[in-house]
């Protein structure tokens, strides 16, 4: 019954398209319709993107639940799996944060630098004008 738009469907569109909007608006509703249906794509495969993390997610907490209740040893496989991935995650998370041991800089700038010193003057000079 719905099997979808064929080309007879396409070109029925496109001849009441043309009839109805004309050859100078015709265009210009086909590239709003299309901009409106790639929106559309995008906002949906967003929604998808985030329900299957929410999903994951879901799933690494309930199998943490039962590595929980199990004590943590003889795991099975995939309980095994889930906490080393939630491992990863957590690292990866702390990584930005974990405070390294930076050296000190040995070398101070300096505070007048003689071509500084020429900038300025030349640029004052250069404001004077030549009266």
């Amino acid at each position: 019954m719905f099997d979808g738009i064929g080309f007879l469907e396409l070109l029925l569109i496109g001849v009441l398209g043309l009839v109805v909007l004309g050859p100078e608006r015709l265009p210009v509703a086909v590239r709003s319709i299309t901009g409106w249906i790639r929106a559309m794509k995008k906002m949906a495969n967003s929604v998808k993107d985030e329900l299957e993390q929410e999903l994951k997610i879901e799933q690494l907490h309930t199998d943490l639940k039962k590595a929980e209740s199990q004590g943590l040893k003889n795991l099975a496989p995939e309980l095994q799996d889930s906490i080393d991935q939630l491992k990863q995650a957590a690292q990866s998370v702390n990584r930005p944060y974990q405070v390294e041991d930076v050296p000190a800089a040995t070398e101070t700038p300096a505070k007048d630098t003689p071509t500084a010193k020429t900038s300025t003057t030349e640029n004052a000079k250069s404001d004077k004008p030549n009266g």
